[in-house]
């Protein structure tokens, strides 16, 4: 997934300056210019968050969820006009808007502020063979938390990880990808509203926009915890810089996602599924369905019916009047990527059945919805995050040969099986390398909010959602505390001279498996105490 990490993209703005050039890439038309906050302040804004949250670490549970409330509020208050504001600045649809971003902001709402405190309130543990203490876990704020977030889902990449934060008592600095720099403002006046109301002061979340070396001076910052969603070059950059402070980080990097139809999987249902999984966000998705494997006896069939889908998509501005289905490219570079893979691929033996070409080059940044076949493990579609529109179908001839083909990548976030038989999927799942799984559905294990987001190899490390995310937001300490008021001295020094034969008794008497072996530590234990005195 491209992000705004890399100083490359300076070139939309013409010049590393005081401002950002903004547009809307499905009419190319200029939205403005914001302000850019020059890498020397970043330290700045980190302090002035850090002094925030020291009153934000304090508030309770409910004082948390009464501003994620208002949020929340906001949110549905508004929605017709952030989601004109993410089609403007992402290009995508009006209806990718609503179910991309506001459905998920508003489900992680509604999620944290009925169930986060029931993971961050202290949790009671065993305390093992001391029965005289009581064990437990406190969850404490990190500090401050920073987000790197990239220009695919401008809203729901802000507030995804910054909830969770938030609920925890953190403090936030988001630094937001110069291609959508231009909804920043909105988004950040969602969190200055509920924090005023709530008489907390607006530094304890700042959003600011910038060029990769802003993104960088965040992760130098001293920030307690990064959150970097984007690509792996950029995730590898990001480890470097954290290493300077050792700070902990959260990576959610690309995507390579199988797609695979089982021959007894309903057709209808798998087709559909394979349309939301390679179209929506025109692709741009990091849970695309970038590989389709598709069982022999069900091949020729599928691929009829989704070519007959995609030939019906409609693409263009989506706020042009007429109602379209898939929406522009973000950035012209991903453009490029995009029509290089598929060149390389159709160079290789692909065939294009439908798309395959730019279109409306003149008054926006579109790909035509792709469907390839014939798709090979030599293509660099095959083995590249393509982040775009495009549907890559692979022949296979079975159970074993879809998984075998599946995970043969470098990535594993995560996959999406069609199948009728709840055993088949249980047993094809299990062998899938990847950090989620979803049946006969496409992409919504992240709509679970209860259910970690992450995944593994070079899809990048953490979680985020359900406990594990709200619990990676904290410092976990360990605690242990009296449970009856004993105090009598641990007395381990002067060391006596039987000491040593005694404890080794203890441990024999307590660890030994087998009844005989006990026993004999416990004739041991005896003799070296009765040899002390």
């Amino acid at each position: 997934m491209s992000t705004s990490y890399s100083s490359a993209s300076r070139v939309r703005a013409g010049q590393l300056s005081t401002t950002i050039s903004c547009f809307d890439p499905a009419t190319l038309e200029a939205l403005g210019e914001v302000e850019a906050c020059p890498p020397g302040e970043v330290a700045s804004r980190v302090e002035r968050a850090r002094s925030a949250q020291l009153q934000w670490g304090r508030t309770s549970f409910d004082q948390r969820r009464a501003v994620l409330g208002t949020m929340l509020d906001h949110v549905l208050s508004h929605a017709d006009e952030l989601c004109r504001v993410a089609v403007r600045d992402a290009g995508k649809t009006r209806e990718n808007a609503m179910l991309g971003e506001i459905w998920p902001i508003c489900e992680k709402l509604r999620w944290t502020i009925a169930h986060a405190r029931d993971h961050l309130v202290p949790e009671r543990r065993s305390a093992g063979l001391l029965a005289h203490k009581i064990a437990s876990v406190e969850y404490a704020p990190r500090g401050v938390v920073g987000i790197i977030t990239p220009w695919n889902y401008p809203l729901q990449n802000v507030l995804g990880p910054a909830v969770p934060a938030l609920m925890a008592g953190n403090a936030v600095v988001v630094k937001v990808s110069e291609w959508t720099a231009w909804s920043a403002d909105r988004i950040q006046a969602i969190f200055d509203e509920a924090l005023a109301r709530a008489g907390i002061s607006t530094d304890l979340v700042q959003i600011i926009n910038g060029y990769g070396e802003t993104g960088a001076a965040l992760v130098s910052s001293g920030v307690d915890l990064v959150v970097f969603t984007g690509s792996v070059a950029n995730g590898r950059r990001v480890i470097e810089q954290s290493a300077e402070h050792i700070t902990p980080l959260i990576l959610e990097l690309g995507g390579k996602d199988a797609f695979i139809v089982c021959d007894d999987a309903d057709l209808e249902q798998a087709a559909h599924a394979a349309m939301a999984g390679a179209f929506i966000a025109a692709g741009q998705n990091c849970l695309a369905a970038e590989r389709m494997f598709v069982f022999d006896a069900v091949y020729d069939a599928f691929e009829r019916r989704v070519v007959a889908l995609t030939s019906q998509l409609r693409q263009g501005p989506p706020l042009g009047g007429n109602i379209v289905d898939v929406g522009a490219m973000v950035t012209p570079a991903q453009l490029d990527i995009v029509e290089r893979l598929v060149a390389d691929a159709v160079s290789k033996g692909a065939r294009v059945l439908v798309g395959g070409e730019r279109r409306h080059t003149d008054d926006g940044q579109y790909f035509a919805p792709t469907v390839l076949a014939d798709v090979t493990a030599d293509m660099a579609i095959m083995n590249e995050e393509t982040f775009g529109p495009v549907m890559a179908l692979v022949r296979v001839a079975d159970e074993v040969d879809a998984i075998t083909r599946a995970n043969d990548t470098q990535f594993g976030l995560g996959c999406t099986i069609m199948t009728k038989s709840r055993a088949r999927s249980s047993r094809m799942r299990r062998q899938m390398a990847v950090g989620g799984c979803c049946v006969n559905d496409f992409g919504l294990t992240y709509m679970a909010q209860a259910l970690p987001f992450g995944g593994v190899g070079r899809s990048g490390f953490g979680r985020l959602n359900g406990r594990e995310g709200q619990r990676a937001c904290t410092n976990p300490k360990a605690v242990l505390s009296d449970r009856w008021p004993m105090h009598w001295p641990a007395k381990l020094f002067p060391v006596g001279p039987r000491d040593y034969d005694i404890a080794r008794g203890v441990i024999r008497t307590i660890y030994n498996r087998g009844i005989g072996g006990k026993l004999r530590g416990l004739v041991e234990l005896a003799g070296s105490l009765v040899s002390r005195d």
